[in-house]
């Protein structure tokens, strides 16, 4: 094998969609294609939402799909003590900050209206020395605090240079919930070190998680791998495909007659529906956007 290594990481908070199912076939390629591993992750992080009935799903969809993995499944839900471990860690070297201001407050306060997440205000930061005195991260949230104004660059294997500014395009970003979960950002990061992975594939919509993951990297000393992030699905109103819009997942569509050759690659998947609305006669279908 070769020294490749790539991951899919389904969230089991609901059924596989088709835009699920064009990113896990993409990075099953990539891993083959290069003679690599792949990796399979379940992120299970939050217990209100994550069901094992979705992860079994899912594995049973992946598979269904042809995708197979070199290792796996690892479950989030089990890795507490090493978020907990690096948590820690970037407490005492003063990397994040306690925060008790919610979503709805950022939100309200931002001035960043064109910017992909709402930007925590930079007056509202609190000292990093406060962390010491926390013994553990539930009650709050932990925020990660960037460098001012400074310019993450990244070479991208589908969009080429990509770049974002701190506190412009992204501010102080949450890496563990006051619920005492950790946060997506914090977590995939200490999984992919873990796992050696070398490639990351992923949605498009995902860019700017990017530019906040190389900032937790260089804070664990640790070089970030590369990444292929995948055009986005969207339905009819150019709104992108996700669990909470309901519909289209890949249950459903195999119900239609959507083979695993229909999902290799968008242009498979766009025939796929031109065929099935000449059928249904429905102009409501979904479509990959270029």
């Amino acid at each position: 094998m070769s020294g490749y290594c790539g991951r899919v990481a389904p969230t089991p908070t609901g059924l596989l969609h088709i835009g699920h199912a064009l990113t896990f076939r993409k990075a099953f390629q990539r891993a083959r294609e290069a003679g690599g591993r792949l990796v399979l992750r379940i992120e299970d992080l939050d217990p209100a939402r994550c069901t094992r009935e979705f992860a079994d799903a899912a594995i049973e969809d992946l598979r269904w799909l042809g995708i197979s993995w070199d290792e796996g499944p690892v479950f989030q839900s089990d890795r507490r003590a090493e978020y907990l471990r690096v948590w820690r860690h970037l407490r005492d070297g003063g990397w994040i900050y306690p925060c008790r201001r919610s979503r709805k407050d950022v939100a309200s306060a931002s001035m960043a209206p064109h910017a992909d997440e709402a930007i925590f205000p930079r007056d509202w930061r609190n000292d990093p020395a406060e962390a010491l005195a926390f013994s553990n991260p539930s009650g709050v949230n932990w925020r990660f605090r960037v460098p001012d104004g400074e310019r993450i660059c990244f070479h991208d294997g589908n969009y080429g240079p990509v770049e974002r500014v701190a506190l412009q395009d992204f501010g102080d970003f949450v890496v563990w919930n006051r619920d005492d979960v950790p946060a997506y950002e914090l977590a995939v990061v200490v999984d992919d070190i873990a796992g050696r992975i070398t490639e990351i594939v992923r949605g498009a919509d995902l860019l700017t998680s990017t530019a906040r993951q190389i900032l937790l990297y260089r804070a664990l000393r640790e070089k970030p791998p590369g990444t292929f992030h995948t055009d986005l699905v969207v339905g009819p109103d150019g709104r992108r495909l996700a669990k909470r819009s309901g519909g289209w997942s890949l249950r459903e569509l195999r119900e239609q007659g959507l083979r695993p050759s229909d999902v290799e690659s968008p242009e498979a998947w766009s025939a796929w529906i031109s065929a099935w609305r000449g059928e249904a006669g429905s102009g409501t279908s979904p479509t990959p956007k270029a």
